[in-house]
């Protein structure tokens, strides 16, 4: 498998930048661009052949980019945020080690697959709201709500969580690695673990879905609230 070459994180999104011009998120991503266009309450994002579209409320600015300023791209591990991370549990000498909580499990599985806590973290809770027990409408399992099918052809049980969050961050992955080359991979990752891969290559972009965008949305609110 390709390596991973991709930078996530409350910081900004490093990714080589042509001329054109780089869309500034407030949650910190730069993503770059050809053009945009204003949409009333959207703004519509071009990039080679996609196309993608993100609620106006998320840009902060638009910078322009007169030449190229290709830059070196390496994988980055988020320290874990303090509301992320839950105080360390000592565990006597009699007594069994307590069982992980989902956002213990989140943070290892981030760790394992070198992705930021609180991305995992972020939508884990816009998936099933910490709820281990969580089953959607559509038969999504579980704190990373995988599909049935999904679960088998990862191997895994999804009704154990464990395994469940495991899962869904190294499905996380490899979604990202998919869309390495693209400047609005995180996006594109997001659209496509709540949507599939098909529904973004058959739009080229984040498809005209109310549901996925308004999943886009909720974990980038939850990943940097502030």
């Amino acid at each position: 498998m390709r390596r991973i070459l991709y930078i996530i994180g409350l910081c900004s999104l490093t990714l080589p930048v042509w001329a054109g011009e780089n869309i500034l998120l407030k949650t910190g991503f730069r993503l770059s661009a050809d053009r945009h266009e204003v949409i009333g309450a959207t703004i519509r994002i071009y990039s080679g052949d996609g196309v993608t579209e993100i609620p106006a409320n998320l840009v902060a600015g638009v910078e322009e980019v007169a030449t190229p300023t290709p830059e070196p791209v390496v994988p980055v591990v988020e320290s874990p945020t303090p509301e992320a991370v839950p105080a360390p549990v000592a565990e006597q000498a009699d007594q069994a080690p307590a069982e992980k909580t989902p956002v213990m499990l989140a943070l290892t599985a981030a760790h394992k697959y070198a992705l930021p806590d609180a991305f995992v973290a972020s939508v884990m809770r816009a998936e099933s709201g910490f709820n281990p027990m969580a089953v959607s409408p559509k038969g999504a399992i579980g704190l990373m709500q995988l599909m049935p099918g999904t679960a088998r052809d990862l191997g895994i049980d999804p009704t154990r969580p464990g395994e469940n969050v495991d899962a869904g961050a190294r499905y996380l992955r490899d979604l990202l690695a998919r869309y390495e080359d693209r400047p609005d991979q995180v996006v594109l990752a997001l659209a496509a673990y709540n949507a599939g891969p098909a529904a973004v290559d058959k739009y080229h972009g984040v498809p005209p879905y109310r549901e996925t965008r308004e999943y886009i949305l909720r974990v980038l609110k939850n990943w940097n609230p502030h």
